[in-house]
């Protein structure tokens, strides 16, 4: 079943803070871990993969930072889930060891699966919502002073 891994709650945290100050400019690893309660060691490995898809752009030098390579209403949190998690699959039908992907890891043929159609209305449903879930939207909710602390506790693996 599809699993958020600390990556992903992580990453989160981080697009959201970039999200807040995207007004104001470029935030620095130490701001964002200040804030958010993050080690900059993981962030750092966070900003990489978020780079990498084009969600974050770096700036270096003594003023130097990070911001959101779009407006933050146009960055949609299927994106950057899929850019921190890969794959958001909640279930693969068809088995690694069937070449020709006729059955599942249980021996099944994929075309007489009772199942099948609960797994792919499930991923048609996470998908949705993620894809209607805007970084403004998430960045628009303040964070209540005691959630804060909470979070700086760390997200679970």
């Amino acid at each position: 079943m599809l699993h958020i891994s600390t990556r992903g709650e992580y990453g989160v945290r981080v697009m959201i803070d970039l999200a807040r100050h995207f007004e104001g400019g470029l935030r620095s690893l130490t701001e964002i871990s200040e804030d958010e309660g993050l080690p900059v060691q993981y962030l750092e490995q966070l900003i990489k993969r978020l780079r990498d898809k084009d969600l974050v752009a770096s700036v270096r030098g003594a003023h130097g930072g990070y911001q959101l390579t779009r407006t933050p209403d146009a960055i949609r949190m299927s994106e950057v889930l899929q850019a921190l998690e890969g794959s958001l699959e909640t279930y693969t039908c068809p088995s690694d060891k069937d070449t020709q992907g006729q059955t599942c890891d249980w021996g099944h043929r994929i075309d007489d699966c009772t199942t099948r159609m609960l797994w792919a209305r499930l991923r048609t449903a996470i998908f949705q919502t993620l894809d209607g879930i805007t970084l403004a939207e998430l960045s628009a909710v303040p964070a209540h002073p005691a959630l804060r602390g909470l979070l700086a506790g760390g997200a679970s693996a």
